[in-house]
This record gives C-alpha cells, structure tokens and sequence, in this order.
C-alpha cells in the first residue's frame, strides 16, 4: 500500500498513514473549505489559483495543497525552500510544460517558502504569472514579511487556524479506529491530557498517540501521556509569529495593567521554552516605554529581575522576573518619556546640525575663552532652587519645542507641577528682559 506521495505506508508515522484524500476527510480550516467558502468553491469550479497556505505547524497545509492538486486532477511537485535552486525550478518549469502540453496542469509546492531567496522567487514567478505553474507555498511566518511583493501580488494568501479542540477529538477517535491502535483504548484523563498538550497541531497529536500505541498493552493511561509530554514542549517558535504574537500580548497586558494576563502569558512562554533572559530584557524595556517617569523605581526593579535571572537561573530567577512583571502591570503608566524621545529624535533628524551656543560651550584653553566659550554660562547651582529662570538650552534661534508632557499618573503629577512652575519663571524673566513681551491684564 502507497500513500498519496506513492511512497510505501509501512513504518510511516501514524500522521503520514491518516493523511486524508479529499476534503470531506479533512480536518480543521472550515472558514477555507466549508460549503460556499474559497477553497471549496475552487475546487468545485476546477479553477485552482496560486495561494500562501500560512499557519502554524500541523494545520494540515502540506495536506491541503495535495487534495486541491488532486481535486483538480493537476500533477503535484513539490520543491525544497531550503535545497532546491534555479536549477531545480527551471527543471520544474520544464516538466510543467511538458504536461501543459498534454493537457496537465502543474501545482508547485514549495514548504517553507519563506526560506526562499529573491533569485528562487524571480526564476519562476514569470511562469506562475503566465499560467504554466500552479504555486502553492506553506509557511509559518507572516508573507509580508518574509515575501517580496512580486510573488504576494500573484498568490493569494489563505491564512490557517490552529486545530479547535472538537476537531482534534475527531482526528483522536479516528486514530483509535486505525489498524495503529491496535484496538488500544485510552483512559478519560489520558485523553483530556493529550489534546490539552497538542495545543491545536494535529501532528503533534498523532505523534504522540503513535508512541503510545507502541508502548502501551491494552490501554494509553495518564502515567503513560505524562511520560509521552515530560520533555515535549509546547508551541512557541523562537522568531517566529508565535514568539512575537506572545510576546506582543504579555507587553500589552502589562499595558493594560492586567497582571493576571501578564503572568498568563509569562508562563505559556516560558512552558513553550522561551529563553527567561529574553523576557528580562524585554521587561526593561516595558518599565521605560509604558511606566516610566510615573513610577522611575520600576526600572530599578526590573533591572534587578534580569540581573536575579543571570545570576540564579531558573526557576528562582523566573520569579524574580514575574515579581517585576506584577509591579509593571499594577505601576501607574506613563508614555511620555517614550513619546518625547521618539519626537526628539525626529525633530534632529528633519533640521539641520545648528551650532552649539557659546555659553554652552566649554572653554578648556586660553583660545577657547578668548573666543567666546562658556562666556554668560549661568551656573545653576548659584541660583535659587538651581534654577537658572529664562536661560536657553537649545540653540539660537531654533526656538525650544515641549517634547516631553507628563501625563496626569503617578510622580509624573509632580513632575508636571514643578515644569509648569519653571515655565512660569521663564515667563517672568522674560518679561524683565522685554516688559513689551508681557500680556496687558488691565
């Protein structure tokens, strides 16, 4: 017996063996091929255009692109993103030709298209654009970034979903039923346990059910799944969408000051095997976009979580880094430093480099003094509160932009209060440099 690649089924995995042949078979992804929905009416027309297939692993994309070549009764190739070069896709291209001329279409399929280089993409786009080839390309990473613009403007892109629950309980059942299991049962809790841990990948499932029907006599119990998953991690795939979708929604649960959510996410990334560190260095970076000057102690501490991390290692320093997380989420919140920075650093980039005051420049030598350097410096600390009212800190005459505004939070309210009062000064001194400069309140 052969499965759909003709390869011999015998010693396949238990994933390889259960690959359904049609739609009606398929699991999962019923907003793509359920009744009047894109994929299925392709097929039902035989009009198969190129497409992305992006999702996570073991949503069946590899699966799915053989059953709508099938469907369509077109030739299946499949090529690797990673081995395969213009040699190899011009061979392709040949071979479809070849076919297109007998009649035949051709689905190229090409896992991991990502990986595909600007060269491997420009050597068959012509043929995908003038009908010769069907392309069909699977990833997991985002298309638009990881895709040039010529080949997203010739594909559409189908975006798959994790595997539900339900559908997985499905897949499951159908397993016990296969000539694998052997008539093998599995225990309520077992089952419960497995379809938590395959968290929506229909591979990892029947992986793991593969093992378990090798190792158990009559019946898969919980002792046995939890042997199966004691080193499994789950999914998380370190740069990829899964890494900075997670990461994405733990710093906007800090953000929104849920610490519950936080920790949440704190620990699916770390049960997915993220790097603790990577999260202590991100969590810097929370305490001074989101909390900043409202609470300044919160930097502190999270430099202090990372520093535990380095110092202790897990798990002490998880802690260590969940404490810090906590006391962002519930700090008072504050954008204003972030927010000024950025401005400030758009503002010098869109002016020209204006020369540095000579009062505020320092005169080291004789020439530098003779010249000018440091003259009218007023030093603040000579001054009342060292406060130095009206003094120019910019450059002359660029005029002296507000960038950072604190927010009403925290010690930010302080903050806001003595800059007000400073302007005020300034105001003042001013207007007994040019009292034609004060507003007439008579």
């Amino acid at each position: 017996m052969s499965d759909l690649f003709g390869q011999p089924t015998s010693h396949q995995p238990l994933a390889a063996r259960m690959r359904p042949t049609s739609l009606d078979d398929y699991v999962g992804q019923a907003h793509l091929i359920g009744p009047g929905k894109p994929l299925r009416r392709a097929v039902e027309q035989r009009q198969l255009h190129s497409m992305i297939l992006w999702g996570p692993p073991g949503t069946g994309k590899t699966t799915l692109a053989l059953i709508l070549a099938q469907a369509v009764d077109a030739a299946f190739i499949t090529l690797s993103a990673v081995l395969a070069g213009v040699k190899e896709i011009r061979e392709a291209v040949a071979e479809a030709k070849q076919r297109l001329a007998r009649g035949q279409r051709t689905v190229l399929f090409v896992d991991e298209v990502h990986r595909f280089n600007k060269a491997q993409q420009d050597a068959f786009l012509p043929h995908v654009e003038d009908g010769t080839l069907i392309f069909i390309g699977a990833t997991t990473e985002n298309p638009s970034f990881e895709l040039n613009n010529a080949l997203l403007s010739r594909a559409r892109v189908y975006r798959l979903r994790s595997i539900d629950r339900d559908d997985l309980a499905r897949l499951l059942d159908r397993a016990l039923d296969t000539e694998s299991a052997r008539g093998i049962g599995i225990d309520a809790d077992a089952r419960e346990r497995l379809l938590d841990h395959a968290d929506g990948d229909a591979r990892r499932l029947l992986n793991l059910l593969d093992i378990g029907f090798d190792m158990a006599d009559t019946v898969i119990d919980l002792t046995l799944v939890n042997e199966l998953l004691r080193d499994s991690l789950r999914r998380f795939d370190k740069g990829g969408d899964y890494f900075y979708d997670q990461i994405s929604a733990l710093h906007k649960s800090v953000r929104g000051s849920d610490p519950d959510a936080t920790l949440y996410w704190f620990a699916r990334m770390l049960d997915g095997g993220c790097d603790p560190l990577y999260v202590a260095r991100r969590v810097v970076r929370m305490a001074s976009e989101d909390i900043g000057n409202a609470d300044p102690r919160a930097l502190t501490l999270c430099l202090h979580a990372w520093d535990v991390q380095e110092r202790l290692g897990s798990p002490e320093g998880e802690l260590a880094i969940a404490q810090a997380l906590v006391y962002l989420a519930v700090a008072p919140k504050s954008n204003a430093v972030y927010r000024a920075w950025n401005q400030a650093r758009a503002f010098v980039a869109s002016h020209p480099s204006d020369e540095v005051p000579l009062h505020l420049r320092n005169a080291p030598t004789k020439l530098m003094k003779a010249e000018g350097y440091g003259a009218e410096y007023h030093y603040a600390h000579d001054y009342p509160d060292a406060y130095v009212a009206g003094e120019n800190y910019f450059p002359e005459g660029m005029g002296q932009p507000a960038f950072y505004q604190p927010v009403p939070r925290g010690l930010e309210i302080r903050i806001a209060e003595k800059l007000r009062d400073w302007q005020q000064r300034n105001r003042e001194a001013q207007w007994q440099r040019y009292p034609g400069d004060k507003p007439d309140v008579t």
